[in-house]
């Protein structure tokens, strides 16, 4: 009989009655299917279908060197600079009249081609001042380290609650890092690469036909059914990636993977767009292929590169290159809700996503002439779309006089001046622990704390 107590339950209670109740059946041996009857039956359907669902967020990391960056400020603009552009001094492609208010907790505003406009209040995009300039480099590390951590390999070690085939997946040059439990990163040259890595050498081979494919998954099956040691929780994730494996091994991947000419439509790109967009896209366009078919939980994408200080002597480049980018972000938002969670059966890939956006530099907002490399106060910023675990909009901001304000991550209070640098670890903190889905005791194995002045306790 379901237990109305354990039915209620909302909020931190009924987070810590799942995991207390998944491990409980882990140090039982129970089979998954069995945990999720015992499930139901004591606190109902709805608590079940929460606990099928994965316990953390997948991940996509555009990052952005050689002055890259400086193109993502046109799609989430300083404030007063976009509230004032006036089309010859100020670094921003377009008019106050195009302007508008965002959907976000602190404030924050629209450009005429910023992504995300129509959605709800959990997916906007969340700005900090947080990190330094590291202009010209193409791996900049600046906002990616979490304590003495790389951050991504640290997300990556929270990820691996949820095994996958292969947990990271990136196009060089990748920004990484190392962090105690992170899996081993597959790089590839390229967005066509990425397919590659599942395409499976079996399949064209020994596993060609059909048949042969079915009774090799088969006999693996039967095999874990024999292992005594199969149920044991600690060697529970390594038989769930292989059987994942197993299942894949004699398929051939890469069509199902493969950027069509429709994906291409959708992003709207093609042949003839500039290089380093069109790459955007199509590892965006392969990494929600990917996430559907459960095959990755992270993807690393280098963003832009192109140095781009005469971005205003050519306004029609400019004008399309942001509406490109901002098109190909809002396709890939698109798609990744209108794909189911193979983890989670009432979720959308949407509902379980983090996206982040780290640069070399951002360039000098007060001034488009040239776009100067230098910034005021040396800050940096990083862009992260939190799924509802972190406060949106602007945390910390730039004036027209050029000064500086950061946040306070206990309260989330603008503090005028402060130290960009000084808020890169708890900017990290805030996207480790909307990996984590607000499990804040992940965040400090890693020995930081949550932020929270700007991040919930509860998703929202």
């Amino acid at each position: 009989m379901t237990d109305q107590r354990l039915k209620n339950l909302t909020g931190t209670g009924r987070r810590s009655f799942l995991k207390w109740s998944a491990t409980v059946g882990a140090l039982l041996g129970l089979e998954r299917s069995r945990f999720l009857d015992v499930l139901s039956d004591s606190a109902g359907t709805a608590m079940a279908d929460d606990g099928a669902c994965g316990t953390t967020a997948r991940s996509v990391h555009l990052i952005a060197g050689n002055g890259g960056l400086a193109w993502f400020t046109q799609l989430f603009p300083y404030i007063q600079v976009a509230k004032n552009a006036d089309g010859s001094t100020l670094a921003f492609y377009g008019t106050p009249a195009d302007v508008t208010a965002a959907a976000t907790d602190n404030p924050s505003v629209y450009g005429k081609y910023s992504p995300f406009q129509t959605l709800g209040a959990n997916k906007q995009m969340s700005v900090f001042v947080a990190g330094v300039n590291q202009t010209h480099t193409q791996t900049p590390s600046t906002g990616l380290q979490l304590g003495s951590n790389g951050l991504i390999a640290a997300l990556a070690s929270i990820q691996s609650a949820n095994p996958t085939l292969l947990p990271v997946m990136g196009v060089n040059p990748v920004v990484f890092g190392t962090a105690p439990g992170a899996p081993n990163i597959a790089t590839v040259a390229n967005a066509s690469g990425l397919v590659d890595l599942f395409n499976s050498e079996a399949s064209k081979t020994i596993l060609a036909q059909p048949a042969d494919a079915a009774l090799n998954e088969a006999y693996y099956k039967a095999f874990l059914n024999l292992n005594a040691a199969a149920p044991r929780a600690s060697v529970a994730p390594v038989y769930d990636t292989a059987r994942v494996a197993t299942n894949l091994l004699g398929k051939n991947l890469s069509t199902q993977l493969a950027v069509t000419t429709a994906d291409m439509t959708r992003y709207g790109v093609s042949s003839s767009t500039a290089s380093n967009v069109l790459e955007i896209a199509q590892c965006l366009i392969t990494g929600v292929k990917a996430f559907k078919l459960g095959l990755t939980a992270s993807v690393i994408v280098p963003a832009m590169r192109d140095d781009p200080h005469g971005a205003f002597q050519n306004a029609t480049t400019l004008n399309n290159t942001v509406m490109t980018l901002g098109k190909i972000l809002d396709a890939f938002m698109a798609d990744c809700i209108a794909t189911p969670d193979p983890s989670c059966q009432s979720a959308s890939l949407a509902d379980n996503l983090v996206l982040t956006i780290t640069g070399d530099t951002p360039k000098n907002a007060l001034n488009q002439s040239g776009w100067p490399d230098g910034t005021a106060a040396n800050h940096n910023l990083v862009y992260v779309m939190g799924g509802g675990w972190i406060k949106t909009g602007w945390h910390g901001d730039l004036d027209l006089q050029g000064n500086v304000s950061t946040w306070d991550p206990t309260t989330g209070a603008t503090v005028p001046g402060g130290n960009s640098a000084n808020m890169a670890s708890p900017a990290a903190a805030a996207i480790a622990y909307s990996v984590a889905r607000g499990d804040s005791r992940r965040v400090a194995d890693f020995g930081v704390t949550v932020p929270t002045g700007v991040t919930y306790a509860q998703q929202m």
